[in-house]
């Protein structure tokens, strides 16, 4: 069967509505259990969760200092709807991927994705452990005695990309314990884990020319039964791998309207430290600790969605300013999970204006509140 039909019928299967179906699954409104999480388990799929993801970004160069951001993310989404239906052939969990690569003196992002239902040899999430893959579209993790060393790879239309992940410091655990406080009900949450400033090394074809490059990277796995309360129309979220090893995360659920002043409904992330400078400490921050003020922005020519491109973004730590590496970020995944956003390479300065940082912006709900 091609894949223009597979498409199809999947898109046929899962209604008229299409994808979108995604970002309106029935979930629990059962608060999450403050746990322990267990590795290496929690680094596989929860099936039984109505939404994850596993979500890889960086920034990238070759030895010439041309330079590069990437995205890759896998989503996983359990079909409720089917779960008791005894056919093999019930989509009952559904794979997704998104993957992009920002050229930064070629001044253009170039994107692509992917979705087929579990199972068949189509798409697979493993339960024990990351091993995700949506036809030749693959994200791994392999444990060593150094640690939790990742692989990726995507074969896309118009590029390619295949890079070795190697972590350099332990998981960094978001909220409290991995526990990730979203919204003012307590069934908002999620488990959630990152894995900044990995180094990472490899390959990237872009329009037929292949670059060797090396950088820093950063993961970040998450899964919950409900993530947005009902006023909730997207996020403003960063992680940022600091050039003396620290690691920012910085995050706002906006509310009532979708210009780029929306107001905060939630807020939320982390600062860590390295050993090296403060023995690795970590400080979560509560709520009110972190606000973002739109500085400039920049309207997307194709969705006419206005984003915010310039941010200052207050944390109990600093005072940071975010800007975008290159305005037009934007990813349309219409043909996939049915949202339209922004999500790209920026680079971090502190209150004293120096660069201290790179790493990923992304903003939902711009172009149309998303739900999840």
């Amino acid at each position: 069967m091609s894949p223009m039909l597979q498409r199809r019928n999947l898109l046929q299967l899962l209604g008229s509505a299409g994808m979108p179906a995604l970002l309106t699954l029935p979930a629990s409104s059962h608060a999450l259990p403050l746990k322990t999480l267990q590795f290496p388990r929690d680094h596989g799929a929860h099936p039984d969760f109505a939404i994850e993801w596993w979500y890889v970004t960086g920034q990238l160069r070759d030895s010439a200092g041309r330079e590069f951001g990437f995205q890759v993310t896998f989503f996983r989404s359990r079909v409720d709807a089917t779960q008791a239906m005894t056919s093999r052939f019930a989509a009952k969990q559904l794979v997704f991927a998104h993957a992009a690569i920002t050229d930064v003196q070629g001044k253009k992002m170039q994107h692509d994705q992917r979705v087929a239902r579990q199972g068949f040899g189509l798409a697979s999430a493993n339960e024990t452990t990351t091993d995700l893959k949506l036809g030749n579209w693959v994200l791994a993790r392999h444990s060593t005695a150094q640690g939790n060393n990742y692989q990726t790879q995507i074969k896309a239309g118009d590029f390619s990309l295949a890079l070795q992940l190697l972590t350099t410091q332990p998981l960094l655990l978001q909220g409290k314990q991995g526990l990730s406080r979203k919204g003012p009900q307590e069934s908002q949450a999620s488990y959630y884990y990152s894995q900044p400033q990995m180094a990472a090394s490899g390959q990237l074809t872009v329009q037929n020319q292949a670059f060797e490059v090396t950088g820093k990277a950063w993961l970040d796995h998450e899964w919950s039964q409900a993530l947005l309360h009902a006023d909730a129309v997207g996020w403003d979220w960063i992680g940022i791998n600091l050039f003396d090893g620290s690691a920012l995360t910085a995050f706002r659920l906006r509310r009532d309207n979708l210009n780029e002043i929306g107001s905060s409904l939630w807020d939320g992330g982390s600062f860590r430290l390295p050993k090296n400078i403060g023995g690795g400490e970590t400080y979560i921050f509560s709520k009110g600790e972190v606000d973002f003020k739109p500085l400039r922005s920049y309207q997307s020519p194709a969705s006419g969605a206005r984003y915010p491109v310039e941010w200052l973004v207050r944390t109990a730590v600093d005072f940071y300013t975010v800007k975008a590496v290159l305005d037009h970020q934007e990813l349309d995944s219409r043909q996939s999970t049915g949202a339209v956003y922004w999500e790209g390479l920026c680079v971090l300065f502190d209150s004293n204006g120096r660069q201290v940082g790179s790493g990923y912006l992304e903003m939902t709900g711009y172009a149309k509140a998303l739900r999840l």
